[in-house]
């Protein structure tokens, strides 16, 4: 460490005008520009995409107004004058003119050999350009390539199978999975609380510019504790779609492996995927599996150092991704979760209340195909007290596996035979239920 700053201090000094740092350890580089810049007596500034160039150290230091785009934050450079300019992770924002360069390289190669037909709008290009950004430069050569020698043309059809080449990109890593989004928020009951939450964000994403002149910033994330079953990897699905945004799934068991040191390069290099990708909605499912062990050493400390990088990483990331982090047991996650920073809220996601069962039970019926008048949803509301969403769709399939072995049509009173025959985590394991509810009442905000 003494050596790196020592040479990049001898940089600075000699008057280099462009120094590229190229590390996974962004917390690192961060702290070596800021003992150069205290230690030259010169003025450090920071630049990020949803926030802007901003003077000082401090993440809380003012933007300068309208240097959020990567060109306007350059220009602010030449009118600033001297500094030390922290443009973290910049490399991705030159991306977009480099893949367009690419595409039209690819396009005269394979156009000397054969006739390549070319029929795509302006915008419809650009989509395609900015769908191959987080990409390296090869992938992104392999994919153009692929879609081009296909069918010898350039469509609108092909912006869906660059994103299909782009998932199994991802999913080759073996360490992010790339989820579909199909369902919006108009699938999940209740949680008014929760969709109220992400509606105001919502806005945030779709007009950044717009939002960081307000003085916002991209949203980092939200913790979502509570019952099985109740919705809580929905709306991690759900909030991707209604924000437009890829979704990604980090699977905490796919992190840990058995040689030294591989399971925090493992985690390190989902978290650059991820910001690679990004804007993008990161869902981390189970985050207990991952991070339970943390207060412990009998995995010789692994998955306490992968904590701390974890927690690093969601206090300071540049990148617009947005966490959406869900967890059954809380009572096994280190405290450091539910502070402040690390997530912009804690919502806890309780049992459905009546209103919710009646939308869920109707959502399902109507899912399955089902009349709206075949049965009587008040009967079924008073009968499922307790259930679970999860629960509730169950018994709704398993009177539907009744009655078509019956021969007959589903009934309110099949259905009810059904959830008599159900015994909900709520019965099963009422002590549970209270303590997730105890611990959760000082310190989080109801989902619904």
């Amino acid at each position: 460490m003494t050596v790196i700053t020592e040479d990049l201090e001898l940089l600075v000094r000699a008057r280099y005008a462009l120094i590229v740092l190229e590390t996974h350890e962004e917390e690192r580089a961060d702290a070596l520009l800021r003992h150069v810049t205290a230690k030259l007596s010169i003025p450090p500034l920071c630049w990020s995409r949803s926030r802007g160039l901003r003077r000082g150290a401090s993440a809380l230091e003012p933007a300068i107004d309208g240097t959020s785009e990567p060109a306007a934050a350059l220009a602010t450079v030449l009118r600033e004058g001297s500094g030390i300019y922290h443009f973290p992770g910049f490399d991705a924002y030159l991306e977009d003119r480099v893949i367009a360069a690419l595409l039209e390289r690819v396009l005269r190669t394979l156009s000397a050999k054969m006739p390549i037909r070319v029929d795509i709008t302006p915008a419809d290009r650009s989509r395609l350009v900015k769908n191959l950004a987080g990409l390296t430069m090869l992938e992104a050569e392999k994919i153009v390539s692929r879609i081009l020698l296909e069918d010898a043309a350039l469509t609108v059809r092909d912006i869906e199978r660059v994103n299909r080449a782009k998932r199994q990109v991802i999913e080759q890593g073996r360490l992010l999975e790339y989820e579909p989004a199909e369902e919006g928020m108009t699938q999940v009951a209740g949680l008014a609380g929760l969709k109220g939450w992400l509606a105001k964000r919502r806005l945030i994403v779709a007009d950044p510019d717009r939002a960081a002149a307000f003085g916002l910033t991209f949203p980092k994330g939200v913790l979502l504790l509570g019952i099985p079953g109740c919705g809580k990897s929905m709306c991690a699905k759900s909030v991707a779609r209604e924000w437009g945004l890829p979704l990604l799934r980090l699977d905490p068991a796919n992190l840990y492996d058995r040689y030294m040191g591989e399971s925090e390069k493992n985690f390190k290099r989902a978290l650059h995927t991820a910001e690679r990708m990004a804007p993008v909605v990161l869902w981390i499912d189970e985050l207990e599996k991952a991070f339970a062990a943390s207060v412990g050493e009998d995995d010789g400390g692994v998955a306490r150092r992968i904590f701390g990088s974890f927690l690093s990483w969601l206090q300071d990331r540049e990148g617009d991704v947005f966490v959406v982090a869900t967890s059954n047991d809380v009572s096994t996650l280190p405290a450091e979760f539910i502070r402040k920073g690390r997530f912009d809220e804690v919502f806890f996601v309780d049992l459905p209340a009546p209103a919710a069962r009646r939308e869920i039970l109707a959502i399902h019926r109507t899912k399955r195909r089902q009349q709206p008048s075949a049965v009587d949803l008040d009967a079924l509301v008073e009968a499922t007290d307790g259930f679970s969403g999860a629960e509730l769709e169950q018994a709704i399939v398993a009177a539907l596996y009744t009655a078509f072995a019956r021969g007959g049509a589903l009934s309110t009173e099949i259905l009810l035979e059904e959830i008599a025959a159900t015994r909900p985590l709520s019965r099963t394991m009422p002590e549970r239920i209270v303590g997730l509810r105890d611990w959760a009442r000082d310190r989080t905000v109801a989902a619904d």
